[in-house]
């Protein structure tokens, strides 16, 4: 039996979809972008610690799949904004859920990670 993913280039709708929003940024631009539109500095004041080309890369991921959408202004200096798409707005409920039991959690977490000598790897 063939694989009802397989036309879209990808096995698995659940790896697929958090290959992309899993990364280290994009759940933090999406959240950002839930309380309204923002242009690029803002953005980049608004997240802090991200650089300006990891989040020209991230936004371009995130547009290419249709979370969010990008328009230019014709104005003198051009203006560019980024918004949440229908698509990423409908996120907002799952991604919210997320960041509340991640805060609930996370003393539980850093507590496992203590008590298990673990250090943490990142990557």
């Amino acid at each position: 039996m063939a694989n009802k993913y397989a036309q879209y280039g990808h096995p698995c709708p659940i790896r697929d979809v958090l290959d992309r929003i899993g990364d280290q940024w994009s759940l933090l631009i999406l959240e950002s972008l839930a309380s309204k539109a923002f242009r690029f500095n803002e953005l980049h004041r608004e997240i802090g610690d991200i650089s300006r080309q990891m989040l020209t890369v991230t936004l371009k991921r995130l547009e290419f799949d249709g979370y969010i959408s990008r328009t230019v202004f014709a104005e003198v200096p051009t203006r560019v904004e980024y918004r949440l798409t229908t698509l990423g707005e409908s996120f907002l409920y799952p991604l919210q859920q997320l960041v509340q039991w991640a805060d609930s959690h996370h003393e539980a977490i850093c507590y496992s990670r203590k008590a298990n000598g673990a250090t943490p790897v990142k990557g």
